[in-house]
């Protein structure tokens, strides 16, 4: 009986900390024209002879502040996610983890599904919020990858989950311990940020202040990365009955001098401290699996920041890792075919 295959990705990681390994990472990520959308000669020129070159010895050692005796988190939480989901499906399902970029790569995974003679293939690209450079570059991959194959399968891709119940209850889950010991002054859910011109680009020219993305979800917005962003930071507030005002949707890991959308996760804390705010408890939504984005720069340098700046306590609540709530919604996507869900429009 023919199988079904089940092509897990996330973004990707480097195959050591070392600076050599960090700088090849770089290169492939930021080579991406979906990554850094700039003509290809000014991003050649810009990734390998200044932000690869300079960029790689810092971030190689931030990679070995998190890196474990079993290799990066990143990649460890992915085969445990292929390993659960594998067991949860049971045998008619072949379950496969690919990075974007480096290793395991797209290429080399789908090479071994396409020998399996499978049925059917779904894609879950791992980023509840779609994103040209995120979701958009997976889809691209698969596609450039598949399109040499004599037989190609269905293929399906999991739409964004930025709304799904089980990713709001399992980050609601891991807040629940430190609402249990903290009363915390303020709420804080920061997403990893993008260039302003490609939400601009993905208006066909409007801004998102003109099609009204931090006020809720419209039928020209709701595929645009932050207005999904603000509906979860909406959704969430909702389960945990924060009030309004009580919490703050920004954005981090700007790259570049160009203009990213706002507001920036370091404006909103400085911010918070001239109104005075504590104690802080804040979110990664943006992010399934713990690593750097979240570990380190959410969790300890903006912690530095804000207690820099007089604050008192800043805590970073767990991503969904290997959760068994997060295989349960891995599961979900596979059997209920969740593609984009219909917005509830305001």
């Amino acid at each position: 009986m023919p199988k079904t295959g089940v092509l897990l990705v996330n973004l990707g990681t480097p195959d050591s900390p070392s600076v050599p390994d960090v700088r090849k990472y770089l290169r492939e990520f930021l080579m991406d024209e979906r990554v850094i959308d700039i003509p290809y000669l000014n991003r050649w020129l810009l990734v390998n002879l200044i932000i690869a070159q300079f960029r790689a010895p810092k971030s190689a050692a931030i990679y070995r502040q998190v890196w474990l005796p079993e290799g990066s988190p990143l990649k460890i939480y992915g085969l445990s996610n292929e390993a659960e989901l594998q067991k949860a499906l049971g045998d008619a399902y072949v379950v496969r983890l690919a990075m974007r970029y480096q290793n395991p790569s797209i290429p080399a995974v789908l090479k071994e599904m396409e020998r399996l003679n499978l049925e059917k293939i779904h894609v879950i690209p791992f980023f509840p919020q779609y994103a040209s450079a995120t979701t958009g570059s997976v889809h691209q991959k698969v596609f450039e990858t598949v399109s040499s194959w004599l037989t190609i399968p269905e293929i399906r891709f999991a739409g964004p989950f930025y709304d799904h119940p089980l990713l709001l209850e399992g980050f609601v889950n891991n807040a629940r311990k430190y609402l249990a010991e903290t009363r915390y002054d303020h709420f804080v859910f920061s997403y990893h940020g993008l260039p302003e011109r490609q939400v601009i680009k993905a208006h066909f020219g409007k801004t998102c202040e003109e099609e009204g993305c931090t006020h809720g979800l419209t039928e020209t917005n709701y595929l645009c990365y932050k207005a999904q962003c603000y509906q979860t930071s909406r959704l969430l507030a909702a389960r945990l009955e924060l009030a309004e005002g009580s919490y703050t949707t920004c954005f981090q890991s700007r790259l570049g001098k160009s203009e990213w959308i706002k507001p920036y996760t370091e404006d909103t804390i400085k911010t918070l401290r001239e109104k005075g705010v504590q104690k802080v408890l804040a979110f990664s939504p943006a992010f399934v699996a713990d690593c750097l984005e979240t570990t380190i720069e959410v969790g300890e340098e903006y912690r530095h920041l804000f207690l820099e700046l007089g604050g008192t306590q800043w805590d970073l609540v767990e991503s969904l890792n290997d959760s068994p709530l997060w295989i349960d919604l891995l599961k979900d996507l596979v059997l209920e075919d969740h593609s984009i869900s219909a917005p509830h429009f305001r």
